[in-house]
């Protein structure tokens, strides 16, 4: 008789509880950027340079299409901690999906899936 699938392991609930925990989460990348402009006279060009900005712009894939929106130094501060819930909450995802491919691998006798290149790990 195979092992039960449904046999809650420790880290199981550990994983489950740190989700139900989760708040608001944010997809898509912060990047900010200190730029100079085309005035040669301007002090971004000087030494040292005074780079205008910061200048702070959130993307993310919506519909395959990517969108950019600026935000300001405040929406940043305050959208900050839902950005690092999306990025905790990916990787809580992917140690559910390694855990219960192994739990299932286990019960079915299933030789175990080798673990993902590095080639694989660029591709997420």
């Amino acid at each position: 008789m195979p092992h039960n699938p449904s046999a809650p392991e420790p880290r199981l609930a550990e994983l489950q509880a740190q989700l139900a925990a989760i708040g608001p989460v944010l997809p898509g990348t912060i990047n900010i950027a200190m730029n100079r402009c085309g005035k040669p006279n301007c002090a971004c060009h000087s030494d040292p340079p005074r780079l205008h900005g910061p200048y702070v712009t959130w993307t993310r894939k919506v519909n395959g299409k990517t969108v950019t929106r600026r935000l300001t130094p405040e929406q940043l501060e305050r959208y900050q901690p839902w950005f690092e819930n999306n990025r905790r909450l990916r990787q809580l995802i992917t140690e559910l999906e390694a855990l219960s491919l192994h739990t299932a691998e286990h019960a079915e006798g299933w030789p175990p899936t080798p673990p993902p290149t590095a080639h694989d790990q660029r591709r997420r």
